[in-house]
């Protein structure tokens, strides 16, 4: 019989008893379901956190000092920048502070920073300037605020070029950061930042605790944190400072993710295979209901072969769908999600979806194959006789 046939057949089985294959299509469909969205749910958020990083500089490196004595100068840091696999070199410092202005005030953080800060963390201004060395190099008494700041002292007046009270000092805005939510990961938009100088005036700090620095280009990564090692190690000993590799970090966390969503995958995975027992023990069901059949079958000539494809593209049928339904229902779940989520983005995957139909076929075929091969080893004569 012609596989197109077989697949009549099966379809008009599944037509012919709609509740009972629902229900067994019923763990499948939640099987793909539990996959589908554990694993999408996972790679959005290793996605997310992974651009977020991306954000920070891939060939970023940041250095703490835990040691305060001998001090190291702005003037030292700077010159760094002479080495051929550094790129750029940023100090800053920070402390909490509260930021008043038009009566209203509110708790910020508050960091000193250079010029090649806002490079190396990619701030975006919407309003005004970013703040230059040279007014570092002055103790200007400027500053520059984060969205949420300006917007919880100035409302929606422009807050470029007013003036705030920092700490119990004066300060004039010169630009307003972009708004980055509150979803993101190191958000400034509660934070005010001063020139470095007179930051640390601000804050009571002398000399350069924390710095990020940046490789001279992406295959100089591991020479410029070798580099670095080298200075601090010869500038405050080899057990007072940390550096950490922004490129390393990505690749440990998107690696934790990975193993996370194999974890939860194979969680779902056993789901699928619940469904997957359903499935035989309704196919054991059939096999029963139409033993006369399949001894009619076998006495017009079908073959042993016949009756095994039979029910095993049955079997599969039901299985692919059962998996089709959980692709659509998850992908609407997903649909929801977003709307609900607005900092994250779900989707399932080309991956993921061709993974959850290899699996349902796999399932179809593999709990398919003992109530076909029981139903192929019936004998024309006992499947006739059955009442």
């Amino acid at each position: 019989m012609k596989v197109t046939q077989e697949l009549k057949m099966a379809l008009s089985s599944v037509k012919a008893n709609k509740m009972r294959s629902f229900l067994t299509m019923l763990g499948i469909i939640i099987g793909v379901m539990a996959v589908t969205l554990l694993v999408s749910l996972v790679q959005g958020a290793t996605n997310s956190i992974t651009k977020e990083l991306s954000s920070l500089g891939g060939s970023n490196l940041t250095c703490m000092v835990t040691k305060t004595t001998p001090r190291i100068t702005l003037e030292e840091i700077k010159a760094l920048e002479q080495e051929p696999e550094i790129g750029l070199v940023s100090a800053y410092s920070s402390g909490a502070g509260v930021a008043k202005a038009a009566g209203k005030q509110e708790d910020v953080t508050v960091y000193a920073i250079s010029q090649n800060y806002q490079i190396l963390n990619q701030m975006e201004i919407a309003q005004g300037r970013c703040l230059l060395d040279t007014e570092s190099e002055y103790r200007l008494s400027n500053c520059l605020i984060g969205a949420a700041v300006a917007q919880n002292l100035f409302g929606t007046q422009k807050a470029a070029g007013e003036r705030i009270r920092l700490n119990g000092k004066d300060f004039r805005v010169v630009g307003v950061l972009k708004e980055e939510g509150s979803a993101a990961m190191n958000t400034k938009d509660k934070s005010v930042f001063l020139p470095f100088e007179t930051g640390q005036r601000l804050l009571g700090l002398n000399g350069v605790q924390n710095f990020d620095a940046s490789a001279a280009d992406e295959h100089s990564v591991e020479r410029a944190e070798q580099t670095l090692n080298e200075f601090l190690r010869s500038r405050v000993g080899k057990d007072n400072y940390e550096v950490f590799n922004m490129g390393s970090l990505m690749d440990m966390i998107t690696s934790i993710y990975n193993v996370l969503g194999y974890l939860l995958g194979g969680i779902g995975g056993i789901s699928l295979l619940v469904g997957g027992v359903g499935i035989m023990n309704i196919m054991l069901v059939s096999v029963t209901e139409r033993t006369r059949e399949i001894g009619i079958r076998k006495a017009i000539g079908a073959q042993k072969s016949d009756i095994i494809v039979q029910f095993l593209i049955e079997s599969v049928v039901l299985s692919l769908m059962g998996g089709f339904i959980g692709l659509l229902l998850s992908a609407g779940i997903l649909g929801i999600v977003n709307v609900f989520v607005e900092d994250y983005h779900f989707a399932i995957t080309f991956g993921v979806a061709m993974v959850a139909v290899f699996f349902s076929v796999g399932v179809g075929v593999l709990f398919g194959i003992y109530p076909a091969n029981k139903a192929a080893k019936l004998k024309p004569i006992d499947a006739l006789r059955f009442e």
